[in-house]
């Protein structure tokens, strides 16, 4: 899958100051929901906040990995944020996340919303890709470094 189907530019922000796992999560509800067009921000909360509640996705190493099905949506849509200073996610590991790439997919969508999940998770399982979208010093650097087709870091 092209990663840039289903994340754009206005939706990866790079060192943003969110000192909390809620507001990391109304950050990227507010960048999410007008790609979905009759979405509330509310909206996309609620799903990223309902799965939340199943378990905590933050995956280890400083990594999460929200995600959420939503009725109304026609497309997925992707958000990618890092943070200037890692946050509690009640992570796997118990480590603090500062690297989180959410998506919202229609609800009658489930094997895409697998299939999405699992390459964004191979991604982000690289240790050398994660140092540069760490060291990223622009949004448009770590749109770019997240979305090359051959990961820039391999």
């Amino acid at each position: 899958m092209d990663l840039r189907e289903i994340l754009s530019p206005d939706c990866t922000l790079s060192a943003v100051r969110d000192t909390s796992k809620k507001k990391a999560l109304e950050t990227i509800s507010k960048l999410i929901a007008p790609k979905l067009g009759g979405v509330s921000s509310d909206d996309v909360f609620d799903s990223l906040i309902q799965r939340e509640r199943l378990g905590s996705t933050g995956i280890g190493l400083g990594i999460a990995i929200p995600h959420g099905r939503l009725s109304h949506a026609s497309h997925p849509v992707a958000a990618l944020i890092t943070l200037e200073t890692p946050i509690d996610f009640d992570a796997i590991d118990n480590q603090p996340v500062d690297i989180i790439f959410a998506l919202l997919v229609p609800e009658n969508e489930p094997e895409a919303h697998l299939k999405t999940l699992s390459e964004v998770a191979q991604r982000l399982d690289s240790k050398g890709c994660c140092r540069k979208f760490r060291a990223a010093t622009s949004h448009e650097e770590l749109y770019t470094l997240f979305t090359e087709a051959d990961a820039p870091c391999n």
